[in-house]
């Protein structure tokens, strides 16, 4: 198997977690994309907030409320969980990121500003997370909806599983 090719960051419907891309970049990039749509939407940006997305960022894999509050606090942004809870919890609200519901647990979002609805695929042996776009109003999931007159407004899709390097590792 060959190593996946580096991009800058993830475009479209490209899973973001299991390829290899120039990381300053896309944690470069997202921040000051965050940035300017706060700024266009009047959001407040706040120090702490930029800080708990950048440590979202860091990694493609899903972080607990406390080790984003450990994080903080080496920052200089305090030690009480509301610090951690009430930045992450502006970030899922305006879609810069997601909260992993298997995991208990936050994740940079791969497409924001975008309107998706995302599937994450989780690797059991390395944690780490990629994010795809999921259609939930079509396949099997949108055609049992229908036929009950049901719409969807949200969904939450995680699949656990290995990603590429571990499945690599687990060959025989």
């Amino acid at each position: 198997m060959t190593s996946p090719q580096p991009r800058p960051h993830a475009t479209g419907t490209d899973p973001v977690g299991f390829t290899s891309h120039d990381h300053a970049h896309c944690v470069e990039s997202a921040l000051a994309g965050a940035e300017a749509r706060c700024a266009e939407e009047g959001l407040r940006f706040t120090p702490v907030r930029r800080a708990a997305l950048e440590c979202l960022l860091q990694e493609h894999r899903a972080l607990g409320a406390y080790e984003v509050l450990d994080r903080l606090r080496e920052g200089g942004f305090g030690s009480q969980p509301p610090v951690a809870y009430r930045a992450l919890e502006f970030l899922v609200s305006h879609g810069f990121a997601h909260r992993i519901e298997r995991l208990n647990a936050f994740i940079a979002c791969a497409h924001p500003g975008a309107t998706h609805s995302p599937a994450f695929m989780i690797c059991r042996n390395c944690a780490a997370v990629a994010e795809a776009q999921a259609t939930p109003a079509r396949g099997a999931l949108g055609d049992a909806a229908r036929a009950v007159g049901f719409t969807i407004e949200r969904t939450v899709v995680e699949a656990e599983g290995l990603c590429p390097a571990c499945a690599e590792k687990a060959e025989p």
